[in-house]
Order: C-alpha cells, then structure tokens, then sequence
C-alpha cells in the first residue's frame, strides 16, 4: 500500500481510524482506502451514516454559537477529529475574534493536519491526548496556554464518548473533565443511540459490528444513559434531543430521518 505523502510517518495505515472514517462519511480528502472500506461496510447496513455526521456538524455549529452568544468564547474540543469547513474556531471567531479553542485528539493524523491549519494562529492550538486521561489533557502546556479554567469554557465532546466502553470510565472522565472547570461553563455532547434511528435495531447492529471488528466499539447508549453525561449541570432547553431538535436554524421537517439517529444536548454548569 503506497503511503500518501501528507501522512504522518509512524502511523500504520493498513487499520482503519473512526477520525479518518468520520472524515470519509463528510466528503474529506485524509482517508486512506482501508478506511473507506470500513465506512462503506458500516454504510451498507446503515447508509444514512454521512447524514448523521452532517447532523453531528450542524448541531457544533449551533452549540458553539449559542456559547459565544452566552459570554462562554474559550473552547477545550476533545475528539475534535480531522479539521473541515466549519471547525470551532472559524464558527466562534465569526462571532467572537478573539475566541481561543483547544483541540484535542489522539489519531495522530488528525493532529497532524490540524497543526497544519492552525499553523501560526496564536489563539488555537491543538494537543494529542485521550479522553480516557484527562488529567494529560487539562495539564497539557496548549491547555494552560489558551484557557483560563477560572473563567467559564465550552467542553464539546462531540461524536466521541460512544467510543468508550464502560471500561474506558467514559462517566468518570466527564466529571473529571468539569470540575476543572469553572461555574458558567458548557458542556456539549451528541452520543449514538438505537433510539431514533429509522432502522431495526438488528440492522443498526450490523453498523455496531463493523466498528468491532476494526476495534474501535461504538456504545450505543440508551437517553438515560446519556443524561447521566450532565451530571453537575442543568440541561438547557431544549433538553436531550435529536440532533435536528436542538435549537434548529432551519425548518426540522426537511431533515433526513437519519440525521435524528443519536443524541444532542448542553448543560451549562453550576
């Protein structure tokens, strides 16, 4: 398999990545072909999957938004993934300038070209780590650089918990996660669930199967068990929702029904 010249040396490019996977389903050019076939594999049995990578997009969008319309203009994105049109900074500086983002991942291609993009901007970084250790996360230098923790920050984690099995203590990061943060700060979720896809759950499951087999497991979480995501906040209206229902910008009856597949909300902390 001939390596392309933009990716990063050291990286095994015959094992599919979910980053490379998600950036396949959004019509991105940093994929390899192992990792098209993964997608194609999940697509054949869940083919509205680019939908809901589409939703997952939109309701960042929306969410960081209504952050910086609430005085919340420092951004910690953990699972950030490969950069695409509309990444957090572009959407919070079109409101805020001097909004300054963190991004985190650990697929060292995503890492790779977000530096790239965010090549001589002082006021975004990005930090190669994992979720599952949050402690290397919040005492990362671009962390301790970019973000006052005294003041309120939005904590996306978008697309990126349904990838920790309960092993992983997905629940125990999270609340790691915030209480390093101070009062006012948001955190911001959407999580797969059977619930809302307009398929069996049986033909979901075969989704679920591919992203095993390339081990990288996708919890499918219940809405009770993504709720419990919020503990130390308070829900903002409109709750857990659908991704589409989450304070839409556009009339919610023209979205595909597999944008509704998964789960959206904020909460805003005590």
């Amino acid at each position: 398999m001939e390596r392309p010249a933009w990716a990063p040396p050291g990286i095994d490019i015959s094992v599919p990545s979910v980053s490379r996977m998600y950036d396949f389903y959004l019509g991105g050019s940093h994929n390899f072909e192992v990792d098209r076939e993964a997608a194609r594999k999940a697509m054949e049995f869940m083919p509205g999957l680019p939908k809901v990578m589409q939703a997952n997009r939109a309701f960042m969008r929306r969410a960081v938004r209504h952050a910086v319309d609430n005085d919340v203009t420092q951004f910690l994105d953990i699972g950030s993934g490969i950069p695409t049109f509309g990444n957090v900074h572009e959407v919070a500086r079109a409101a805020d300038p001097a909004a300054r983002v963190v991004y985190v991942d650990h697929d060292p291609v995503a890492v790779a070209h977000s530096r790239a993009v965010l090549d001589g901007d002082e006021g975004a970084a990005v930090v190669a780590a994992d979720l599952r250790k949050p402690a290397d996360i919040l005492r990362s230098p671009e962390v301790s650089r970019l973000l006052d923790l005294e003041r309120p920050v939005a904590l996306l984690l978008v697309a990126v918990l349904h990838f920790l099995e309960e092993e992983d203590r997905p629940y125990e990061a999270v609340t790691e996660l915030l209480d390093a943060l101070a009062p006012g700060s948001l955190l911001v979720i959407t999580h797969a669930s059977y619930e809302g896809i307009p398929l069996s759950e049986e033909q979901a499951g075969g989704t679920v199967g591919v992203y095993r087999n390339i081990r990288s497991p996708l919890v499918m979480r219940s809405g009770a068990e993504i709720t419990r995501f919020f503990a130390g906040t308070e829900l903002i209206e409109p709750g857990l929702v659908p991704m589409p229902l989450w304070r839409p910008d556009s009339p919610v009856e023209e979205e595909d029904p597999y944008a509704f597949s998964g789960f959206a909300g904020v909460g805003r902390k005590a």
